[in-house]
């Protein structure tokens, strides 16, 4: 599978909100419900934008086995 470099950039991007997610959530930087409201926000922003990604990936995986 080719991955250009704004996929490569995007797929990077998601990692490092959903890490920040969790290290906001893990962190002592905010008050305690500041901090639960932005790590979950973060988290979740980071799981959604994994989902197209990956749809991509198992579509393309399984496009060689039908042609």
């Amino acid at each position: 599978m080719d991955v250009s470099v704004p996929e490569l950039g995007f797929v990077a991007a998601t990692r490092a909100i959903g890490g920040a997610g969790i290290g906001l959530l893990l962190a002592g930087l905010f008050a305690p419900d500041t901090r639960r409201a932005i790590g979950w926000t973060l988290l979740a922003i980071g799981i959604a934008t994994t989902v197209p990604i990956a749809a991509r990936v198992v579509k393309e995986q399984r496009s060689p086995l039908l042609h």
